[in-house]
């Protein structure tokens, strides 16, 4: 009998990494700024790579601590880790039960394999807390978090966001030009003088909540500001381990429910 032949996904296996194995892979995230410091990094490598300790990794995945608020994380668990009394209390019950995916990567050699889903779906019962989670633009472009077994929440826009977009599109700057800040200052220099007074009201209207930003000056540097506001949020992604319980006890994890801490090596 013919003897069925080894598929590149069968030769990967999923390990844990360091930190060195996201810098290898962090140039192909579309992401170029740095993720916030690990608690856990995951490599997936090809087990049949000569000296396989030094191999490079195919993928990568990063996990970090949750940050300290998310309206969707709210909406997800029904406002769980909302109302435990003073802030440092709820630090310590969303630091208890949470972990949060930064980011995954997969080598664009192997890319079309679902090894993305996979990395997610393999590591996250590792963490040994309760609820993973993770935000991502991309996620609604290729949806691995919820083929991992991730459900997804969509963030809504709010009024004044939905306002200033019309508000360009009214000047000839449409939704999908919002993406590039060179483009769209190129065509706010070239406006008639009426459309760039109602322009300019537009957008210090719109930056009139944020007391750091509501003096900025016309140029490029406010446009990107005020872009990065109305391009599209990314989707909630939430999962509840089937063994783990979640802890909102005041004093912290119980004997026998203790939550590791995992620091990158």
């Amino acid at each position: 009998m013919q003897q069925r032949a080894c598929t590149v996904s069968e030769r990967l296996e999923i390990e844990r990494g360091t930190i060195s194995d996201y810098d290898r892979l962090s140039c192909f995230h579309y992401r170029d700024a740095p993720c916030k410091p690990c608690v856990a990094v995951y490599a997936m490598r090809d087990r049949h790579v000569v000296r396989r300790r030094f191999a490079d990794p195919v993928g990568v995945i990063v996990y970090v601590n949750p940050a300290p608020n998310s309206e969707l994380r709210s909406v997800a668990t029904s406002g769980m880790f909302t109302g435990l009394g003073d802030r440092r209390l709820q630090m310590q019950a969303i630091n208890r039960n949470i972990r949060t995916i930064a980011r995954v990567i997969i080598d664009p050699r192997y890319r079309g394999l679902g090894l993305a889903s996979r990395l997610v779906g393999e590591t996250m019962g590792l963490l040994n807390v309760p609820i993973i989670e993770a935000t991502a633009v991309m996620g609604t472009v290729n949806p691995f978090f919820e083929r991992a077994g991730m459900r997804a929440y969509m963030g809504g826009e709010s009024a004044r966001v939905v306002q200033l977009a019309e508000a360009f599109s009214s000047v000839g700057i449409e939704d999908d030009e919002l993406i590039d800040p060179a483009g769209v200052q190129a065509k706010l220099d070239k406006l008639p003088l009426i459309a760039e007074a109602f322009i300019e009201e537009q957008i210090r209207r719109f930056l009139a909540g944020n007391a750091k930003r509501r003096y900025m000056r016309p140029g490029p540097e406010r446009t990107r500001f005020v872009l990065s506001k109305l391009t599209p949020r990314g989707a909630y992604y939430i999962w509840f381990n089937p063994d783990r319980q979640i802890d909102l006890a005041p004093n912290g994890p119980q004997k026998g429910n203790m939550v590791p801490f995992l620091d990158c090596p």
